[in-house]
């Protein structure tokens, strides 16, 4: 392993609410991140999902230490890994936790398929992975969940749900292209397309 040396500040001038409205600036794509298996299950809304390698495939996602899915992570080695279509407002807003939903009680109002790990991944998500747990990091509140995906169920959808200074927001490949090409391109010149 390499370590790169480094000179840490001793005080932190930066306070949690700078930070916060820094990450604000942000746009996150949105995932549901499901864990658990049979009705020991629950999950989460978050945008902290990247990917870490192609070869081979796996990614990382943050996720706090007392959120209800980390135990279940932990306990059972696997997580799915929901990216939400545009559409999906609702699931987002309920693994977030609006109206009060825990557990099992999110999952209500939308196809769920079992993964090969026992996982439930969204029926209709842009796509749905399924991932087996290589390594937990913990740092501070969160942990660095790395997981190798085992299965990808993808769809031909594409109009994607994104997070953005505090607000949901659809971003659709097509209409997005189209309203750029509206504002891009000089009037003289659209009429002659």
């Amino acid at each position: 392993m390499n370590v790169v040396p480094r000179d840490l500040m001793t005080e932190i001038a930066v306070t949690s609410a700078d930070f916060r409205g820094a990450m604000r600036h942000l746009t996150g794509g949105v995932s549901v991140i499901t864990a658990g298996r049979g009705k020991d299950i629950t999950g989460m809304t978050v945008t902290s999902v990247a990917s870490l390698s192609v070869e081979p495939p796996t990614l990382i996602v943050s996720i706090n230490r007392d959120a209800s899915s980390f135990p279940l992570i932990r306990r059972h080695g696997a997580f799915g890994v929901n990216i939400l279509a545009a559409d999906q407002l609702d699931v987002a807003e309920r693994f977030a936790g609006k109206g009060g939903l825990k557990g099992v009680d999110r999952f209500a109002g939308a196809r769920w398929v079992t993964a090969v790990s026992g996982v439930p991944l969204l029926v209709g998500a842009l796509s749905a992975v399924d991932c087996e747990v290589e390594e937990i990091v913990e740092r501070h509140s969160h942990g660095i969940v790395i997981g190798r995906v085992r299965d990808v169920r993808n769809s031909t959808r594409n109009a994607a749900l994104a997070y953005w200074h505090g607000q949901y927001v659809a971003v659709d490949q097509d209409e997005d292209a189209a309203r750029l090409a509206d504002v891009s391109v000089p009037t003289h010149l659209r009429r002659g397309i």
